[in-house]
């Protein structure tokens, strides 16, 4: 019988949907094998290999002498489970010595030992002798599929508590969470191995084991003396226990000549090995009745480097910044007798600012003079004949409205009042160190810019960085910025701050055979009121300049009382006596 014309138009109709069909999954299924293909073969791959991390030894970090060690990593092991290699009647014996050995919680392990799971962590970075324990165990039973103990990593620092603020700590995961450990993260950190073996679909080894082995991390050395921050932070808490510092203190010292930290320390400081722990009576003794969020800002205040990321009104010291601009712009001399005159005061704008000795003024003085006394009026002149526009543009040279840029985490900057908004008390409040904020550090570099010559100096924390694997050592950067003031107007300020320990403000902070220089400094808080900063920056030696030494010390309220030089000057005294007979040794 003849096909009728409507059954072959459905006919056609049918042969077309069925190609169309045919089409559209040819195209599925080559966009399955061509695109999707690699994404699936892995998906394949991963659950049919079961892959155990083994994490890579960090880089050492070392003293700027190479001498000594200040972080370094310790092999230890960490003990895993597969739980489907482990037969039924055995789940309770591994169990049961696993935590024996290691002490751990029952219903945690045995948890753990009954998933149906790959593989599980049981205890990280544990000491051999614990995981030597558990492999006798496993000889003597015979027990030892399913139970794996794989080399690890742990982070140790050999001085505790030693410039802890500057070098950081690492989490639980090797990873670097502060400090150096946390800005230089990805040169010490290495890169990780693994252990993988093929699994059939239960989990049950199909083989051998393949072992990739993990690349160590570089190594750091700073430019910290170990000596030297030694000293440094022996006199620093000495000072904030003698003079009840309540809000402890800071100091820095930097080689001139190359920016390099000597030294930086905090007080308190905390132990880098045990970094969640409190340190101060106080926060021990309160520690059990705090809250989380209470206890997680007390311990960020602690990791906290009041060095850098604290800002305050340096005081005195900054009247070397104005001395070194008026000097520079020719407005005055060191040496001019009878040039200025304190007469307790000083009329700016219809208001009156008192010399800190109003009460017996300085009377008639030269520039040398005026520093040694620190006579707040001299200052406040030189400022309005500098004026406005120029001044904020030697602040801008020296570096105070931006950060250093020095290699930590979580450096501020500088408050200032806006140059357009900078009237002529505000000029003359800046003159002499009050009504802004810097960080010490930026403090110290403009210091250590003008015992460089006057050329503007960046700080240096990190040396050198060498290869873990090829050895090759890379030397950081000694980094200069623009001639700020002469040579010869550097050493004329130089030859004041002498001026200023030999009969001033900063006797206290003299060393015996030794040319120092510094500058006293004494200020209220910015933030809190009845509160003060005493400070003491001082330059050894002033015909050649090794080190620059900033103190700063919060709210000494101790019988001593609260000013630089009586509180500040002699722990720059100090220092100096220990740290400049140990340059002469090692250069």
């Amino acid at each position: 019988m003849p096909i009728s014309l409507t059954n072959k138009k459905k006919l056609r109709n049918l042969l077309f949907v069925v190609i169309i069909i045919i089409l559209l999954l040819t195209t599925r299924l080559g966009y399955i094998q061509i695109i999707w293909g690699p994404e699936l073969r892995n998906m394949a791959s991963s659950q049919q290999v079961q892959s155990r991390t083994i994490t890579a030894k960090r880089g050492t970090i070392y003293d700027s002498t190479g001498k000594y060690i200040l972080a370094t990593s310790s092999s230890v092991e960490t003990v895993s489970v597969n739980p489907t290699n482990i037969s039924e009647e055995n789940k309770e014996k591994v169990a049961r010595a696993l935590c024996d050995i290691f002490e751990l919680e029952y219903e945690t392990v045995i948890k753990k030992i009954r998933k149906r799971s790959s593989i599980e962590t049981i205890v990280k970075k544990v000491d051999k002798e614990k995981t030597d324990e558990l492999r006798n165990w496993m000889e003597e039973t015979g027990i030892t599929t399913g139970i794996n103990i794989d080399e690890d990593s742990k982070r140790y620092y050999p001085y505790g508590d030693l410039a802890a603020q500057v070098i950081g700590f690492c989490g639980s995961d090797n990873q670097g969470l502060d400090g150096i450990e946390a800005k230089y993260d990805e040169e010490l950190k290495g890169v990780n191995g693994k252990i993988e073996r093929e699994t059939n679909a239960t989990g049950e080894s199909l083989g051998g084991e393949n072992y990739v082995a993990p690349t160590a991390g570089n190594n750091l050395t700073l430019t910290i003396d170990m000596t030297i921050q030694s000293i440094v932070e022996k006199y620093l808490e000495e000072a904030c226990i003698d003079n009840v510092c309540t809000d402890g203190g800071s100091i820095i010292a930097m080689d001139p000549r190359n920016g390099d930290i000597l030294a930086m320390a905090n007080y308190p400081s905390y132990d880098l090995n045990n970094p969640y722990e409190p340190t101060t009576e106080e926060l021990k003794i309160n520690w059990e009745g705090m809250s989380s969020k209470d206890r997680t800002e007390a311990l960020q205040g602690m990791w906290r480097n009041k060095a850098i990321s604290d800002t305050y009104e340096p005081g005195s010291v900054f009247k070397l910044i104005t001395a070194s601009a008026a000097l520079q712009e020719g407005i005055t001399d060191t040496d001019n007798e009878g040039e200025f005159c304190c007469t307790g005061g000083i009329e700016v704008a219809g208001t009156r600012i008192k010399c800190w000795r109003y009460y017996r003024p300085h009377g008639s003085e030269s520039l040398r003079q005026a520093l040694m006394n620190s006579c707040n009026p001299v200052f406040i002149g030189l400022g309005q004949k500098i004026g406005v526009t120029k001044y904020y543009e030697y602040l801008r040279k020296f570096g105070l409205f931006s950060k250093t840029g020095i290699k930590l985490p979580g450096e501020a900057n500088s408050i200032f009042v806006k140059e357009e908004k900078a009237g002529p008390v505000e000029l003359a409040t800046i003159s002499f160190g009050q009504r802004f904020e810097i960080t010490p550090l930026q403090m110290i570099t403009a210091v250590s810019s003008i015992a460089n010559g006057g050329t503007y100096i960046k700080p240096r924390i990190v040396k050198s960085i060498q290869n873990s694997v090829t050895g090759e050592i890379t030397e950081m950067p000694i980094e200069t910025g623009e001639q700020i003031i002469s040579k010869e107007n550097a050493e004329k300020v130089l030859s004041m701050m002498n001026s200023v320990v030999s009969e001033g403000t900063g006797k206290n902070a003299q060393v015996v055979g030794y040319q120092v220089g510094g500058k006293t400094g004494t200020s209220e808080d910015g933030v809190n009121t009845n509160k003060y900063v005493t400070s003491f920056c001082g330059v050894a030696e002033t015909d050649n300049p090794r080190i620059v030494l900033l103190i700063t010390l919060y709210n000494p309220t101790g019988e001593g009382g609260h000013q630089g030089g009586g509180v500040a000057a002699p722990v720059g005294g100090k220092i100096l006596s220990e740290v400049l007979p140990y340059l002469d040794s090692i250069e």
